[in-house]
Formats: structure tokens, sequence, C-alpha cells
């Protein structure tokens, strides 16, 4: 009887808690999105990294808030693949030439960023391969003794799910963007950055919630 009485107990706790957190569906103004995108020196997270980070702020409807775009210099320059050099055009004399920041600087940079206009306001990540995403992100964060889960809610949303869900069956940014009559983020390396993924992404976005509507 007594365990009876005390599952009954955490259960109606469990529910007054479930109650009191703001969650999206009736606090949207407590929330935004980050459409995040990134490029890498590879594809295996933890032996290549992250060369750049862009992201889109917006509030839950797709007003746009700001955005932020960094590049990283790499701890590891020479394990880049070819396969992702021909995909972004990294290469380390090339990263020296440009606007570059230490992975300790662009962590710092991003965190400040997204607390300053998230004002308090908890954050759902947005972005296409989202297990890509954050898999580098962690490695990125993790290296600078940080955790990207304090950034950010631990639901990940991505859009093709939400294309999906609409019955659009596209895997691809370009096939999606081709439906939606927007234009594709470029695919000329030097000018294919996290930015232009991430601006990719929050433009779908728009796109699906009022094809929603």
């Amino acid at each position: 009887m007594r365990e009876k009485i005390l599952v009954g107990f955490i259960i109606l706790m469990s529910i007054n808690l479930y109650a009191q957190v703001a969650v999206p569906e009736n606090s949207p103004d407590e929330w935004i999105l980050a459409f995040v995108d990134v490029e890498t020196t590879g594809l295996k997270p933890g032996y290549h990294e992250i060369i750049d980070f862009g992201v889109v702020l917006s509030d839950l409807n797709g007003a746009e808030l700001d955005r932020l775009f960094v590049r990283i210099m790499p701890q590891f320059p020479e394990r880049a693949s070819q396969g992702a050099i021909e995909v972004n055009s990294f290469s380390k004399k090339r990263w020296a030439q440009l606007e570059t920041l230490s992975p300790v600087a662009a962590v710092d940079s991003i965190v400040q960023f997204h607390k300053r206009i998230a004002d308090g306001r908890k954050i759902l990540m947005v972005a296409f391969n989202s297990q890509f995403d954050t898999a580098f992100i962690d490695h990125l964060f993790r290296s600078v003794d940080q955790s990207w889960r304090e950034l950010y809610y631990y639901y990940v949303l991505d859009i093709p799910s939400m294309a999906w869900a609409n019955g659009i069956r596209s895997l691809h940014g370009q096939k999606l963007s081709k439906y939606f009559s927007i234009p594709d983020e470029p695919h000329t390396p030097e000018e294919h950055t996290g930015i232009t993924g991430a601006d990719l992404n929050y433009r779908l976005y728009k796109e699906i919630i009022q094809q929603s509507d």
C-alpha cells in the first residue's frame, strides 16, 4: 500500500513539475530557435574538427533576431580530408589569412552571443543533419572543457523531419530549396560556409511553417 501511495505521489509531483515548465506550446515567448550549421575538416567527430560555425537566431515564428559566423583554426589541420577541402576550401594557409579564432575564443564568442540575444529564454537548436552538427559541436565544446548542453535545450530539431511530416520526402537541402522555390546556398567551396548553411535552414523553416498554417 505504501508503495502505491509513493508511486502516486511521484506521478503527481512529476505532472506538477511538467506543468510549471515553460514549454514552447504554452510559453512561446520564452523560447527562441538557433539555426545552426558547421563546416569541418572531415566526417569523423573527435578526429576531424569544426573550422567554422554559423547560426541564425529567431523567434518561434521565424522572425530573425541576429546571426553569428566564426571561423575556427583547428588544432590538427593536417587531418583535413580531401573531400572536406573540396567542399569548403579549407587550408591552414588560407585560414591563417582569414579572420579566425582559437577553439577557446570561438566557444566563448558563441556562448556570449547566444546569452546576449536569448536574454534568459531557452534555445532550441535546429539543424539539417542534426546528428552530424551536434557531434562536432560537442567535441568542440568539450575540447575547451565546456558543454553545449548548457547552451541549448536537450531536444534538437531538424529540417528534413519537419519537411517529412508535411509530406515532403526529400532529404537534401538542394532539393528542398528547389521544392520551395528559394535560392540554395552556394556550392562554390570558397563561398560554402556554416552561415550559408544556417541561413538556408532558417529560410527553409520559414517556408515549412508558412505552408503548415
